[in-house]
């Protein structure tokens, strides 16, 4: 047995009757209906259990009941009155347990033993319906914000009906120590909500409302959080309950999707804590496998790309050969490898449609990406050809998985080209800059992190003509492989997209920058004002300002004396290409240059 999983109807779009379809459809056991849902559906409650039923989905919650404590008691009747109403409401569903938020607009009295008594007369009503009163302290209650707090008037009221909801949410955004939570005892822990956030700092409710996360996707420490109440012996659903603006317009059954895969994420998560009581309904669920140790390779694909094929020359690649069997071909440097793909891409400008990664097994890695949910990706092969297993991210940038230990091991299938160079410039990826629409930027970030065990890193916002371009890295400890994702701004058009890149490191970007220079390339126009900005930002020698003026190279240093020389090539379709070089331990990306390139690039683009 394991625990169950749960999610609240307001996680999503769509009626109540597509949320439970999508739910179901996605793997939860059971959810939690939100109030507002029921309202606004033509089913009957009877016609919403049947289906939940045929479903195969519990009715786990019923939320939310608002303002029941802290009230005068010339008020209370009335509560007693909406209370009685909800509770045969709740017995037509068939469920037993309803939230109970602390108080917001009615609360006068500030008193423990007032709102205990309170909840103990409205457990004694439920009591005789069959139902159980899961009381939460809601993070901007007007006298209860406080978990422990709520937990102390639980007790107070002393009646087997009334328990606590803990959420995520109202407790960490608070930063209200979680660990107390094994205080509790289990039982008299009814529900359990989780959420994760951003960092951000705005007044609570507002973060609450808008900005809440799926596990993974914010800054909350989940894991360490489930794992006290788990300490507990708590033996109730682990539910979801999202306020989000962008899930409640996206695509249900892929938010159903994107939220089950989190929960995934999080049970594997706790499951591998030392907890004190081990909880053998809580099992390991995914494959223990390390992030990826290097790129593979990258994919860039068009009908014609013939203009990719000359920048890769220019840039000092070589050529090695066209595919045995599909219309495919290979360029090369150190270990950079640039696959382009002219197959089933009619009409296509030159877009970056995949990257390869080296891992350690890659049955394994599959199959975590399998037990996730990632949409598998099949491309024909020969018998004589290596299959790679694949996968298909949000974006729909599909992702391969080689293995480490025979790194050239397609590398063969190419033929009819030349041998590199011993002496390149460029010694392989440095990262990968992927752009992501509003719907699927979220989702990108718990994906990557997820499925290939990266780990969320630096973001940032940064001024581009059309908008604010929102980046988040996920990367590995050691940094070997480096994902930055980005929200294009909505008010970004353009009919290839919003660009994406490729960054090589390179030992001597100097050089690379002369060499290409001298095999043609037109690196991207970096304005005049730049480089007397950079004089006044760094002591840097005049002549050597002059010449990355010449050679469109731009340069950033961090507070450590690291420092960053980097280029970009122009645009073709999508795509364009970085030169990277990093020196005394710099771990950035440029940060202070990205406006001044997305500037550029705007200018080259209309």
């Amino acid at each position: 047995m394991t625990l169950r999983t749960s999610i609240a109807t307001v996680c999503l779009s769509g009626t109540l009757t597509d949320k439970l379809s999508a739910c179901a459809e996605a793997g939860f056991d059971g959810v939690e209906i939100f109030e507002p849902d029921l309202v606004g559906s033509p089913a009957s409650p009877e016609e919403i259990t049947a289906l939940a039923r045929r479903l195969q989905l519990s009715l786990d919650l019923y939320q939310p009941f608002r303002d029941a404590e802290g009230v005068s008691e010339d008020q209370f009747p009335t509560v007693l009155r909406r209370a009685r109403l909800k509770f045969r409401l709740m017995q037509r569903l068939g469920i037993d347990t309803m939230l109970v938020c602390s108080n917001v607009a009615t609360a006068t009295v500030d008193d423990d033993a007032v709102s205990a008594s309170q909840l103990r007369r409205l457990g004694e009503e439920a009591e005789a319906y069959g139902v159980r009163l899961a009381f939460e302290a809601l993070a901007w209650g007007r006298f209860v914000d406080d978990y422990r707090r709520a937990w102390r008037i639980a007790e107070l009221a002393d009646h087997p009906s009334v328990g606590v909801c803990l959420d995520s949410f109202h407790i960490l955004s608070r930063g209200h120590d979680p660990a107390e939570i094994e205080q509790i005892p289990g039982d008299k822990i009814f529900f359990l909500q989780l959420a994760d956030a951003p960092a951000l700092r705005m007044d609570v409710l507002s973060w609450s409302r808008h900005h809440r996360l799926f596990p993974g996707e914010g800054s909350f420490d989940l894991a360490r959080f489930v794992g006290h109440v788990l300490s507990t012996g708590y033996q109730g659903p682990m539910s979801l309950e999202v306020f989000n603006d962008t899930f409640r317009q996206t695509e249900v059954l892929r938010t159903a999707q994107q939220a089950r895969r989190s929960l995934t994420w999080l049970e594997d998560l706790v499951a591998r804590l030392p907890l004190q009581a081990p909880r053998p309904d809580v099992p390991v669920r995914l494959p223990d496998v390390g992030p990826p140790d290097a790129f593979d390779f990258i994919e860039v694909k068009a009908e014609d790309a013939g203009e990719v094929d000359t920048m890769l020359r220019q840039l000092g690649f070589a050529f090695r050969g066209h595919h045995r069997s599909k219309p495919v071909r290979l360029w090369t440097q150190g270990r950079a490898r640039v696959v382009c793909n002219e197959q089933q891409a009619r009409e296509w400008a030159p877009t970056l449609a995949a990257v390869g990664f080296q891992v350690a097994d890659p049955d394994a890695s599959a199959g975590r990406a399998h037990l996730l949910a990632a949409p598998a990706v099949f491309r024909r092969t020969h018998s004589n050809e290596q299959n790679l297993a694949a996968f298909r991210a949000p974006d729909g940038t599909e992702v391969f998985l080689a293995d480490i230990a025979d790194d050239a091991g397609w590398v063969p299938e190419f033929e009819g080209g030349e041998e590199p160079a011993d002496d390149s410039l460029l010694t392989g990826v440095d990262h990968v800059n992927l752009a992501h629409p509003w719907q699927s930027f979220d989702e990108a970030v718990l994906f990557y992190s997820s499925v290939l065990s990266l780990q969320s890193g630096s973001s940032q916002d940064v001024a581009a003509p059309t908008g604010l371009v929102h980046s988040q890295v996920v990367r590995s400890r050691d940094g070997k492989v480096r994902l930055a994702l980005n929200l294009a701004p909505l008010a970004f058009e353009h009919p290839h997209g919003f660009p994406q890149h490729v960054a090589f490191s390179s030992s001597d970007a100097m050089a690379a920058a002369r060499a290409a220079r001298s095999r043609g390339l037109r690196p991207l126009p970096i304005p005049g004002n730049y480089y007397d900005d950079l004089v006044a930002r760094f002591d840097l020698p005049t002549w050597q300002v002059v010449e990355m003026q010449e050679l469109g190279v731009l340069y950033d240093r961090d507070d450590e004396g690291g420092d960053f020389t980097h280029f970009y090539t122009e645009t073709i379709g999508s795509v364009f290409f970085e030169v990277v070089q990093r020196r005394g331990g710099y771990d950035g990306y440029g940060a202070a240059n990205a406006a001044v390139r997305l500037a550029a690039q705007h200018l080259r683009r209309q």
